[in-house]
Parts: structure tokens; sequence; C-alpha cells
């Protein structure tokens, strides 16, 4: 009996030191499966979080437009203008489409006369209206655009863009039909096409940075030689009057 009871000890001793190498074995295969698994989550939101920060044009290369200020403003007319007109707008905001209906007939007409010079600050604070679409950033990219490579369209561009202007909240225009817009204003193709690049958008966003920083509060903000206009700007004449008179020539 006292062999027997010998022989199932050292048989029980064997099993648990076979069960404890066993065990021994799985471990690092289970922490290198972990390890494994952690790397791929790591992996995947590292590209989620770049394809984030691509999707908003802060995370692509800085692209000046031609032309442009220093101070973000897209410029239109002679440089020896008597009079700089500084008009800061986003293409969704719906006084923006007023003041486009009411005064850019005239403007347009001093820009031709070598009257004025068009500083034009294409904003994009408005994104967070167009129902996730980004609409601002995606039409001001449109306009920067045109600047840049077509800027005898560049007007007819912004005033179909107003002509067409989405209600806040809503999705705002799609690529498609700002591409349309565009080739309807006289935009060559070869401009169009490269739309959907959004080259200029890291440069709107910081435009936008900017002009929020130097005081900008609101859409439509105009500005005569640097004076902020307080006038009617829903109405035509007031704003021509008021250019006429900065020229001295009244």
């Amino acid at each position: 009996m006292g062999g027997q009871a010998r022989d199932r000890s050292r048989e029980l001793r064997k099993a648990q030191e076979a069960i404890a190498a066993q065990r021994g074995r799985r471990r690092p295969v289970l922490i290198g499966g972990t390890l494994i698994i952690v790397g791929l989550l790591l992996a995947i939101v590292i590209t989620v979080v770049k394809a984030a920060g691509g999707s908003d044009g802060s995370g692509g290369a800085l692209v000046v437009p031609q032309g442009a200020t220093a101070g973000g403003a897209l410029t239109v007319g002679q440089a020896d203008a008597p009079v700089r007109l500084e008009v800061y707008l986003d293409y969704m905001c719906p006084y923006c489409g007023r003041f486009e209906r009411a005064d850019s007939g005239e403007i347009d007409k001093l820009v031709a006369a070598g009257t004025v010079r068009l500083e034009l600050h294409p904003l994009a604070f408005l994104d967070r209206m167009s129902d996730g679409s980004r609409y601002s950033t995606r039409a001001a990219n449109a306009v920067v655009t045109v600047a840049d490579r077509a800027p005898a369209q560049l007007s007819a561009l912004s005033a179909a863009l107003f002509a067409n202007q989405p209600e806040e909240g809503k999705s705002g225009l799609t690529d498609a039909r700002i591409a349309e817009l565009a080739q309807q204003a006289g935009v060559p193709q070869q401009v169009v096409d490269v739309f959907p690049d959004r080259i200029f958008e890291p440069w709107i966003a910081r435009s936008t940075k900017a002009a929020f920083d130097a005081g900008i509060t609101g859409t439509p903000t105009v500005r005569i030689n640097g004076t902020a206009f307080t006038g009617d700007l829903y109405t035509a004449g007031p704003l021509t009057q008021a250019i006429i008179a900065a020229t001295g020539t009244q």
C-alpha cells in the first residue's frame, strides 16, 4: 500500500509539472498575440487620425495663390487705384448674398474704371452650417483656385455662387454643381478639373483664422482704405457714394 501511495504521489507531481510547463509555454504566445493586436489597433487609429486631419484642409502643404496679399486677400484691379476696398465674406452667409446682389455690380464697374482695387477675403467659418459638407471651404477653394489660375473669371464665379447660394443648415452645393457653375462662368476646364485637389484649403483655413484674430467679427465686413464702412450694405448706392467720396473727387 505504501508503495502504491508513493507511485501515485510521483504521478501527481509529474502531472502538475506538465501542466505548469504547458502554461509556461502558452503565456508568451498570449502576450505576443496581445502585442500584435495592440499594434494593429494603433495602426488603425493612426490611419484614421491622418485621414481626419487631411479632410479639413489643415494637413496639406500651404500653397499661396498668385497675387494674394500677406493678409489673406485675393486682389482684383489696378495696384495704383485710389481706393482699396476690402471685402470679407463667406459663401454660405445669407447676408453676404444680400450684399452681393446690392453692390457687386457697382463694385465691378469701379474696378473696371480703375477707381477700386478689390481685396477679397473668402472665409470659411460657416462650415458648421452646411450639415457636415464643409460647403464654405469647398466654395472658397473653387474661388481661390480660379483667382490663381483664371483670374479674369473670378468675379463671374463669385457672382454665380451667390446667385445659387444654398440655405444655411443644408448641405450646400455639390462639387459637381460648383464645377458646373464655374464652367458656365467661363472658367477653363483644366482649372475646374483641379477643384477636387483642394489645393488652397490650408491657405483658406489660415486666412480665416487670421481675419478673426485681426478683429473681424462677422460677414460681410467692408473696409474702405482701411476704415470700416458702417453704412447700408444691402441697398445699392450708399457704398458706391462712400467709395467716390474716398477718391476725393466728389
